[in-house]
């Protein structure tokens, strides 16, 4: 376990190999490690330690990655981080990884290296709002509020409880109402990965947007879908 910089990541695989080899990448880009190779030892450690982030194996023994989520974020306090990590091939594991509020996932084999971008990409989601969140005034449109200082969004006077990407997916789209962006572009403006990934994780993204707004995809108050191109926030 490496002195932290950055925050500290649990890293649960029940292969061994695949936990060295990321614990050593994220020690090496500053990050404090904790390792776990089944899913109640997972659960015991981060009772222990309050990781800010869990790199998080799907298929484990014990209890499965998405029971392993479900319990983490059940707990009270500070909200944990989750990146998923599955095999190839299995792309309804990782939408439903998606949909009970994975942050991102990974898909197996991949580069330690981008492994370790995307662990940096979401914990800079998660750290604490920079002076320039703190002054960002609230974005308005019809009876939708968003709050970019407290992340809180509002809906005709009413709460929503939106994910970290939720929210960041939604802030960004409703600053720049009218503009089109393609599927691609919201992954790298809002993900943060320029380079090669998934881009059904936006659209899943997207979908359960439109559910916690109550928007109807063909007649949409607030997320227009441009067919062919990607989606905008109505002006």
């Amino acid at each position: 376990m490496a002195a932290s910089d950055n925050g500290t990541v649990l890293v649960v695989d029940d292969e061994p190999t695949i936990v060295e080899i990321v614990a050593r990448y994220l020690e090496r880009a500053g990050f404090e490690t904790l390792q776990a190779m089944d899913g109640p030892e997972a659960l015991r450690l981060a009772d222990l330690h309050r990781p800010d982030l869990v790199v998080l194996d799907l298929m484990l023994p014990g209890l499965d990655g998405i029971e392993v989520m479900r319990r983490l974020h059940e707990r009270p306090g500070k909200r944990v981080a989750v990146i998923l990590l599955t095999a190839r091939g299995e792309e309804n594991d990782r939408l439903v990884g998606l949909r009970h509020g994975a942050d991102d996932y990974v898909v197996k084999p991949f580069s330690p290296a981008e492994l370790v971008a995307r662990v940096e990409a979401v914990m800079r989601r998660v750290s604490p709002p920079t002076e320039e969140d703190e002054v960002a005034p609230p974005i308005e449109h019809g009876p939708l509020r968003v709050e970019p200082a407290t992340r809180r969004v509002f809906l005709d006077g009413e709460e929503l409880t939106l994910t970290m990407r939720e929210f960041d997916l939604l802030a960004y789209l409703a600053a720049r109402p009218g503009r089109v962006f393609s599927r691609d572009q919201l992954m790298e403006a809002v993900w943060e990965y320029p380079f090669f990934t998934d881009t059904s994780t936006v659209t899943v993204h997207i979908r359960r947007l439109r559910a916690k707004l109550g928007d109807d995809s063909t007649e949409p108050r607030f997320i227009e879908t441009v067919w062919g191109v990607g989606y905008r926030f109505k002006p």
